[in-house]
Parts: C-alpha cells; structure tokens; sequence
C-alpha cells in the first residue's frame, strides 16, 4: 500500500524541470530521425565502439567494468556488470578483426573486474554494482558466463575458465526440475517467471562449447523446453518481459528469440529452428514498417504497443533475423534485418557532444518509457553485433 501510495504522489507532483541537454534532444527527435538516409555501416559501427570505449572510461564507478548508461539528467552511471559480461565478446571480437591490442587490454579489464566481483558460490549481482540489495541473480550470472566463456577463451587465463565453471555450475544446479529458474530471481524486474531467460541458457551452451561433459548444454536446453511452453500458436511468447508480460519489450522478444536460435545452433534441433521461425512468421516480421521503424511493445497479436522504438530491442532482433536467414536462406529476414539496421542508424548522432555521439538511445524519441533520456551500453553492443553480421552476409552476397 506504501508503495502505492508514493507512486500516486510522484504522479500527481510536477515534473522536474529537465537539463537544457535533455529539453534540446527531445526537441531534434520530435522532429524526425536526424538522417534522411541510413549513414555507412562501417562509420556507425566505428562511432558506436568509440562510445562503449569512452563508457568503460567514463563509469562513475572506475572499475574497468562499463557505465550502464550516460543519461542526459544525470551523467554518466557506474558500471553495470550485467551488460559489462555480454560486451567483452564484442570488444574480443572487434580487437580481433582490427588487430588492436588496446581493445584486448580493455576486454581483459572488463573480465578482471568481473572475476573480481563474482560471488562464491558462482552467481553475479543484478542492477548496476553501487545497486541493492546485492544478491546472486540468474540472468546477470547467464550474461557475464557469455563473456567469461569467450575470455576463457581468447586468453587461455585459468581464472576466467574457473570462474566460467563456477558461474555456469551455479546455473545448471539451481534450474528447477521443470526447466524454469525461479530461485534467484532479479529484484529490478517485476516477480515471475521469464521466457527470456533462453538468454541465459545461451550462457550454458557457449560453456558447454568451451568444457563439454559437465552437463552445460543439458540443462540450457531444459530451460528452453521449458520456455516454448509459453510460445503461442502465433510465436508470440508469455511471461517474457521485465515489467508487462501482456505487451513485452522487443529487448526481452530478441531475447527469447537468440537464445532458441543458440539453442538450434548447439543441438541442430528442427524444433527448435521451427520455433524461432514461428516468432518471425506468425506477426514479428508483419510488425516491421517498410522504413524499419518497429514499436518497444509488441502485444499478443503482434500488434504495437507502444509509441516509440525501443532501439536496443529493434537491433537485437535484426541480429536474430540475419542468423534466421544464414541458416534458412529465406530473404524475407534479411530484407527486414535490414530496414531495422537502416532505421537504428538514421538515430544515431556522429557529431556534436561526446558524451552522445555514437551512443545508442534507450528509445526514439529519447522521451521514450524504455531508457528515457538515456544512452544504454548494451544498446550499442547489441546495435555493433548485429552490424558486424549484416556487413559479414553482405560481402558474401557480393563475393
């Protein structure tokens, strides 16, 4: 009832008045998208690396692990394990393609920090590190085993292996026998159960790759058994958001469909191919304008609901559409895939302020409910990913 209550008066109080900065971008997005036409992938991709750099400089926390966010009413944030875990691939990946012994030096950064702040018993803390209650949660502990494993390695360090082993047996022990994990559940995100979490069972399955034989890739793969439980005939999955189950994130829909597809990628499952196209076939591809513009909140019947894009979500999902199209050939994902990158670039800023130039806005317009007034270090993970594959299937298209 407290609760209730001092949501009702932070409703009813005037709202505060916004920094110049924050007044000024709501300002340019109501505008429109600032490009008329996409900007060079490859200029994008360069500009979005630049700003995850500048976020592991800039944490608030200075650990070496990433600012969640730079937020225009409040600065740049501490950093936010989570989301640090599931970077260091990408920044493994780019220092790889680039020869760029500084971007390994960061990763490693990044991955020390994360060994540092790991519990005993193998899980991670949710929220940002400065967050509490500082609890073993499962989804952070599936997403830093995503960057422990691609550490474990790249590096051939036996404290990130160690600490993979000890962060994925936490994992596959505390699933429960039905193949849903419900006993360290978040306290950020509202109670119950989460489809998303195939997420973190794609933790497992890059563990299972690294160290076969401990039962890794099993119990992801119970989890999204259990997960396509809740898939309706139309693809559209239950319980599978942070906050609204009856109209989810595209965020927490490219969630659920990532971890099937690394699901299908692990065990070459049919069934699991034929689920993950059921999301893009039964109404996800039909949601996705001709200029790519895609609502944050999709509902039952895959029908928009929500007033702004929620661009994390729209990257993500193009990622997942371009894998779709790697293994099925069928142009419809690609063709898609590509109106999503095309309407996330037309957002992004590659001049003005350095705080902003290259991030990745929670939502457009960066009013929008999900990261308001925000610049999310996962959205520009999520956006570089999926860049990086639409780049790799166009060259071969043209080879």
């Amino acid at each position: 009832m407290q609760n209730l209550i001092r949501k009702a008066i932070r409703r009813l109080a005037p709202a505060p008045k916004l920094p110049p900065a924050a007044e000024n971008e709501k300002r340019r997005d109501q505008l429109g998208l600032p490009h008329s036409t996409a900007p060079d992938p490859q200029v994008c991709t360069e500009a979005a690396l630049a700003w995850l750099c500048r976020a592991q400089d800039q944490s608030a926390s200075a650990d070496g692990g990433v600012a969640r966010d730079f937020s225009l009413v409040k600065g740049w944030a501490t950093s936010y394990p989570e989301t640090t875990g599931y970077i260091i691939p990408t920044v493994i990946e780019l220092a790889n393609r680039m020869d760029r012994d500084d971007l390994h030096q960061r990763a490693r950064r990044m991955l020390d920090w994360c060994v540092a702040i790991q519990f005993p018993e193998g899980g991670f803390q949710g929220g940002k590190v400065d967050s509490t209650p500082c609890v073993p949660v499962t989804f952070n502990t599936g997403q830093i085993l995503l960057g422990l494993s691609a550490g474990a390695v790249q590096y051939q360090d036996e404290r990130y292996l160690r600490a993979m082993h000890l962060a994925a047996g936490w994992l596959r022990d505390t699933l429960d026998p039905d193949g849903c994990w419900r006993k360290h559940a978040t306290p950020f995100a509202a109670a119950g159960e989460k489809s998303y979490e195939t997420h973190v069972a794609w933790g497992l399955f890059e563990a299972e790759r690294v160290a076969p034989g401990h039962g890794y890739g099993e119990a992801g793969l119970k989890q999204v058994d259990w997960a396509l439980t809740k898939q309706a005939a139309n693809g559209w999955f239950d319980s599978n958001c942070l906050t609204n189950p009856k109209a989810p994130l595209t965020h927490t829909i490219g969630y659920v469909l990532r971890g099937i597809l690394e699901g299908h990628r692990l065990s070459n499952r049919s069934d699991l191919l034929q689920a993950a196209r059921k999301v893009a076939d039964g109404g996800l591809l039909a949601a996705i304008e001709p200029d790519g513009r895609l609502p944050g909140r999709l509902d039952a019947q895959w029908r928009g609901a929500a007033d702004y894009v929620c661009l994390t979500g729209s990257a993500q999902i193009a990622h997942c559409l371009f894998l779709l199209h790697g293994i099925t050939g069928e142009s419809s994902y690609w063709r898609k895939g590509q109106q999503l990158m095309s309407y996330v670039r037309r957002t992004i800023a590659l001049d003005g302020p350095e705080n902003q130039r290259g991030g990745i806005k929670g939502s457009f317009p960066v009013n929008g409910d999900y990261g308001q007034w925000e610049y999310l270090n996962w959205a520009a993970k999520f956006f570089i990913d999926a860049q990086l594959l639409e780049v790799a299937i166009g060259e071969k298209q043209h080879a």
